[in-house]
């Protein structure tokens, strides 16, 4: 079989199954994307760039539709010189919102498309108006009801497609449901899995000595991962809990929401506004894997916050690592987490509730392994990629053969 993947940033969602493809002799992988960080044995890489931004005068509910187009445009270009060297795909499996499988029929008429739906946008009731529902007007509406333009087109065109949670389908238009499998790409459980004897130690940072240690792992530091919130909670923690320590993993940029302006960010926004003990509030900036991996082996509780929108993988790694999870109480955080089972949750928007929840777990930690091996056991149940891997395998040699709907029913 001859497949092609397409995501802006490689491998992403499609890492464990190219792989896994690749290893076959009889397959042929080619992965298309904007960047290269590291090769897989097996997969041919090719890059493809947009030959121009978007224009000034270009009408601002457009521009997401403009990027995606010209994105498009750099990938049939793409296609074209894969079907002069004589590559030919079955079947092509690309992310959509970008627009890059906008076109691809146009240039592999015979090719099956199976598309990855992470987010449909919503003006109300999601992530658009959770934050500060009285700050979107008619024309922010407007304006994001129209970024949806480049994933209709996808949805109305694929052969098929994919979607990782339950939540996220509830947001796509029920008319599409029929065509659409629920099915999450999966965490690798065998590399995040406890280890009690994990040293508190990353880089320069020492917390061997903590007494507790509460931890903030996102890829940036946002409202919509509601890092002002947890900063807040954080910061009462630290005055109640003298051998509390606090640390932050990522980046200290915006990754999903609206933007700061250059040198500016939330957490040196909330460090000026709080003004948290330094020595006891550390920031690791971004992590290899394996470091990575030491901070959810080691940490006392983590926090994770966010408003209705994408799931983090962040959370299903730490659930498989054992660890103590206080979550918002928000849609897609309560499909993975049952209070008292297998985490906990509290409110979002109430800092004084959220920090009163870490503490119940902090002041009870001793007596929470139930809690840790239910963490784990739910995300080797439901989230493992041995477990997904032959499902999604499944799904793109049935899509690739023409046996629509596939084998596993779908979503509802």
């Amino acid at each position: 079989m001859d497949i092609l993947f397409l995501h802006n940033n490689f491998p992403a969602q499609y890492r464990h199954v190219a792989r896994h493809l690749a290893a076959d002799k009889n397959n042929k992988v080619v992965f298309a994307s904007h960047r290269v960080p590291h090769n897989i044995p097996g997969v041919t890489n090719v890059i493809y760039k947009p030959h121009r931004g978007t224009k000034a005068d270009t009408h601002h509910y457009l521009r997401p539709t403009e990027i995606a187009v010209l994105n498009a445009q750099a990938v049939f270009r793409t296609c074209l010189d894969l079907k002069k060297s004589g590559f030919e795909p079955d079947i092509i499996c690309a992310h959509s919102g970008w627009g890059n499988s906008l076109y691809v029929k146009e240039a592999f008429p015979r090719a099956r498309l199976l598309n990855y739906f992470e987010w449909y946008y919503h003006a109300h009731g999601s992530d658009a108006d959770f934050l500060d529902p009285e700050a979107l007007g008619y024309d922010d509406a407007a304006r994001i009801h129209s970024k949806n333009m480049p994933l209709l087109m996808d949805l109305a065109t694929s052969d098929w497609g994919q979607v990782p949670t339950r939540f996220q389908l509830s947001q796509i238009p029920e008319i599409f449901h029929s065509k659409l499998s629920l099915l999450h790409d999966g965490v690798d459980t065998d590399f995040f899995e406890p280890d009690p004897k994990a040293t508190a130690k990353i880089g320069n940072i020492d917390l061997s000595g903590a007494a507790e240690i509460l931890t903030y792992a996102t890829r940036g530091m946002e409202p919509y991962r509601g890092f002002p919130e947890f900063m807040r909670a954080a910061a009462l923690l630290m005055k109640r809990r003298p051998g509390l320590h606090v640390l932050v993993v990522g980046e200290d940029r915006v990754a999903y929401g609206k933007k700061l302006p250059e040198g500016d960010g939330w957490g040196k926004r909330m460090v000026a506004e709080l003004n948290p003990d330094p020595k006891r509030l550390h920031f690791t900036g971004p992590l290899s894997y394996a470091e990575y991996l030491k901070v959810l082996q080691f940490s006392t509780v983590r926090a994770y916050l966010t408003v209705p929108f994408v799931l983090s993988w962040s959370l299903i790694e730490s659930l498989a690592c054992g660890g103590l999870i206080v979550g918002s109480d928000t849609a897609p955080v309560r499909e993975v987490i049952r209070h008292g089972e297998n985490g906990f949750l509290a409110p979002f928007n109430d800092v004084e509730a959220f920090a009163e929840e870490i503490e119940k777990v902090l002041d009870t930690v001793d007596d929470l392994q139930d809690i840790r091996d239910a963490a784990r056991k739910s995300a080797i149940e439901k989230y493992a990629h041995s477990k997904l891997l032959p499902r999604q395998l499944r799904l793109i040699e049935d899509v690739a053969a023409g046996r629509l709907p596939p084998r596993e029913k779908a979503a509802n």
